[in-house]
């Protein structure tokens, strides 16, 4: 008689591994915010079902794209447990040098347009982030400060001027009429963009980093996490894309000047928390922070759309935010009872 093994249960196998993998997207921070954007978008086409034309969805991506790309940057400083209040006028310096380079400059390369703002957004990111780590003075006041230098040197240099469409050139404008299956080319700038720092963020030692030193500074000193040279990193990536988005801000709006990106760095917040990223630093995503720039763009399109008083749209902005930092405070206590509990049984 032969005494033969049992089989193994591999459909027991596959139904663990299936109910893990669920368990695991509903456990991703981006899920309550993608999901809030799908219901959003559908309410709204059922009361106006022009939301989703081909003109509806073009202005929506160029409504999100500028936002998209300053989260992106604003997510990368938030993960280390800092925050940059300069984004809005760094976008209005460097858009309002793009339109003077135009005027100044007759016929420069488009690519040196690109190149010269990502590098004035470098310098004046990298300003941010060497106060931060070097007089070791909390972002939000180093920040808050360089939000009004920023904004007055810009108000100085502008004065009353204003540089307008028609002091562009068409190829430049073109960026945000022209599309690629449907997307605005600038749309899909930002894609791109969000693509690159999520690879970053996620498989480079110095985007892991980011994360370690947002969790915990000081074991990622003791860990031998470069801290300062990190931080400086993130203030110096987010400068450069505040840069790029300044640049296709002047090719998206009909006119640049003094006040040029007023008031935008709240609702870049804004977009990076909704979007899952915790505002106490170490955790969410690039992809989270620009699906929260979306959801937020398109309650402002939606409410428009179906005639909303623009109170309200702020008012489930703010309403927003507080549900996200919520769900991330309810997320780390639960998180840190798993903690002790598995620690317990160690014992």
């Amino acid at each position: 008689m032969t005494i033969g093994t049992s089989p193994p249960n591999t459909a027991g196998t596959r139904m663990r591994r299936t109910s893990g993998g669920l368990a695991s997207v509903l456990r991703l921070r981006e899920l309550p915010v993608t999901l809030a954007l799908i219901a959003l978008v559908a309410l709204t086409y059922l009361a106006n079902p022009l939301f989703l034309g081909q003109q509806g969805m073009k202005d929506l991506l160029l409504n999100a794209t500028i936002v998209i790309i300053l989260a992106v940057g604003q997510a990368m400083v938030i993960i280390t447990r800092n925050v940059d209040l300069s984004v809005g006028s760094i976008l209005g310096i460097v858009a309002f040098s793009t339109g003077t380079l135009f005027v100044a400059v007759p016929g420069i390369p488009i690519v040196l347009i690109f190149l010269a703002g990502m590098a004035l957004g470098a310098l004046l990111g990298s300003v941010n982030g060497f106060l931060v780590t070097v007089a070791k003075v909390p972002s939000l006041v180093i920040t808050l400060g360089t939000l009004y230098i920023y904004r007055g040197l810009n108000n100085a240099w502008a004065g009353g001027t204003q540089y307008f469409a028609g002091d562009r050139p068409d190829s430049f404008g073109a960026l945000s009429v022209d599309t690629i299956a449907g997307f605005p080319l600038i749309t899909l700038i930002a894609i791109i963009v969000v693509i690159i720092v999520a690879i970053f963020m996620a498989s480079t030692r110095p985007g892991r980093d980011l994360y370690a030193i947002g969790s915990d500074p000081e074991a990622a000193k003791l860990f031998g996490i470069p801290v300062t040279r990190r931080v400086l990193l993130a203030f110096l990536s987010n400068g450069v894309l505040a840069g790029l988005a300044g640049v296709l801000y002047a090719s998206r709006f009909n006119s640049v000047g003094a006040t040029t990106g007023t008031g935008l760095e709240f609702d870049i917040i804004a977009a990076a928390v909704v979007g899952g990223v915790a505002i106490f630093g170490g955790s969410g995503t690039v992809v989270g922070a620009a699906i929260g720039a979306l959801l937020l763009t398109t309650i402002t399109s939606a409410l428009t759309a179906i005639r909303v008083d623009k109170f309200w749209q702020q008012a489930i902005v703010g309403l927003l935010i507080l549900a996200a930092i919520v769900i991330d405070r309810i997320a780390r206590i639960r998180t840190a009872k798993k903690l002790r509990h598995s620690e317990a049984r160690d014992v």
